[in-house]
């Protein structure tokens, strides 16, 4: 192409600004330098062709490409940047339809949580309880807790508040918390452990160990644990307990226009400093903004549409091939297929002052609930997971196979092991047969192999034989499975045992 080159004549100009005496000699920009900084008069991209004079947009359709792209990327951005948020909300609405609707309503999987419960990544071997506090409805919230829970608190957009229980200030023991309302300046009392979140919509998770079995773990939840407002502390109303074990109810955040109607309420329910102005500037880009309906127009709203799809998208190519550091369990073997949720056992996904972009779409997009306890292996206490997502090939696990995974002799756990099956696409349990779908050393009827390994099948039928170490699969669907190791002893956490690859045996 032809390039026209324009002298800078310096002379020139100070005669045209009538300034004498100035000497300065003439100089041309290089054409190197020219083509680095101008734009062709046609341009072949990934969204069409884009056309100018000159640098100008020569017409209505280079105008209008390039705002769809950049509000197109603008919304994938913003899919990406709010999982934790969105899945949060979707927690919420999923307990308010189940009937545990309220900061004093406690949702209680009484007999366990079970595949009918829509609940990303959850397990069968432990007692969970869940509720949200209101605080710009009920102000300061109490919440007592009794002895021997497991828990934490997480602002709106999934951040860590704090812990409770084993690993929070009151060691195991119990104890009074009260979570303060953003900006709050009003007199608190003694006697409480304080939490003080940036949001007004806070999960709280709880879990009960069920080691001296489920009816005590229970017990302990709904004779122990109580939440009220502050302001009802001298005669709080009693703390409900909504059974919601063997309920089909959805946790899932959506993959569709819906998110962004999610996004827009929480962004209206909570302060306008919950979150940075360069996030609300990215919010505000796509129509999003506190105090103003969100109502796009149908340009907008096809095109958020297909940004929730690319979001979507992305989070499961980042989830079944992730390209960050520190999400491989053995990353000295290439061939191991065994990954962590948490890169680099990081919960706040940040490290020098830089947010991994990656790693907490990872973490949201196919977990729920953040803290650090979830990160710190202690051994012989605690819990640590693996996750394999694809085979031992690198290929998506196929339901109408039949795979297997060994388990080298004397797996290092104080307490016990599981592994659990998942549906890719809800990343919940896997729904099939069997209502729980794990399989460990506490199931009824697992065998050992004479050296004290384990051999573990996955398939639509159980191999002969097989039946108590297997866990079925769906012709037509995938899968994918995490390995919890309760209590997990050095052997583990220094890697000189480690689980064998999952591989297809037909």
């Amino acid at each position: 192409m032809k390039q026209n080159f324009y002298p800078f004549n310096a002379l020139a100009l100070a005669t045209m600004l009538a300034l004498p005496g100035i000497q300065v000699a003439q100089a041309q920009v290089s054409p190197d330098t020219l083509k680095s900084i101008s734009i062709p008069d046609k341009v072949d991209t990934s969204i069409g062709k884009l056309e100018f004079f000159d640098g100008v947009p020569a017409n209505a359709a280079t105008v209008e490409n390039v705002y769809d792209n950049l509000d197109r990327m603008r919304g994938t951005d913003v899919f990406l940047d709010n999982l934790g948020a969105v899945s949060m909300y979707s927690v919420r609405k999923g307990l308010d339809g189940a009937g545990a609707q309220g900061a004093n309503k406690v949702a209680v999987f009484e007999g366990l949580m079970d595949s009918q419960t829509l609940v990303v990544t959850a397990n069968t071997s432990t007692l969970y309880a869940y509720t949200y506090t209101d605080l710009a409805k009920d102000g300061p919230t109490v919440i007592e807790i009794p002895p021997g829970m497991l828990g934490f608190l997480n602002d709106a957009w999934q951040r860590f508040a704090g812990n409770m229980g084993v690993t929070g200030p009151d060691k195991g023991k119990g104890g009074k918390y009260l979570v303060l309302p953003p900006g709050y300046a009003g007199e608190v009392p003694d006697g409480y452990f304080l939490l003080k979140p940036s949001t007004n919509r806070n999960f709280l998770f709880l879990r009960g160990s069920i080691k001296d079995g489920l009816e005590p773990a229970v017990k302990n939840i709904t004779s122990g644990l109580k939440v009220y407002p502050l302001k009802e502390a001298n005669k709080p109303a009693p703390t409900e307990f909504v059974n919601v074990s063997m309920k089909a109810f959805n946790t899932i955040l959506p993959s569709d226009f819906s998110y962004f109607e999610y996004l827009s309420d929480i962004v209206q329910q909570e302060p306008i400093d919950a979150i940075s102005p360069d996030v609300r500037g990215e919010l505000a880009a796509i129509g999003i903004v506190k105090g103003q309906p969100f109502k796009p127009d149908a340009r907008m709203k096809k095109l958020l549409t297909e940004a929730a799809t690319l979001g979507a998208a992305t989070a499961r190519v980042i989830t079944y091939h992730p390209r960050i550091a520190g999400v491989n369990i053995y990353p000295d073997d290439p061939k191991s297929i065994w990954s962590t949720a948490f890169a680099n056992k990081n919960t706040s996904f940040e490290a020098d002052g830089t947010m991994n972009l990656d790693a907490r779409a990872l973490y949201y997009f196919n977990a729920g609930g953040v803290t650090p306890a979830m990160a710190t292996t202690h051994a012989g206490a605690g819990s640590d997971y693996a996750l394999a997502v694809v085979d031992a090939n690198k290929q998506p696990f196929d339901g109408s196979k039949t795979y297997k995974l060994h388990l080298p002799p004397n797996v290092p756990v104080n307490d016990f092991w599981a592994v659990t099956i998942y549906d890719t696409q809800t990343r919940s349990q896997l729904q099939t047969s069997q209502r729980f779908p794990t399989v460990g050393s506490q199931s009824e009827g697992i065998k050992k192999n004479a050296d004290g390994s384990y051999d573990l099948y996955f398939a639509p039928k159980a191999p002969a034989g097989k039946e108590g170490n297997w866990l079925a699969t769906v012709p037509g669907k995938s899968w994918f499975v995490i390995l919890r190791m309760y209590g997990p002893l050095e052997p583990w956490i220094n890697k000189t045992w480690r689980p064998g690859e999952i591989e297809a045996v037909e």
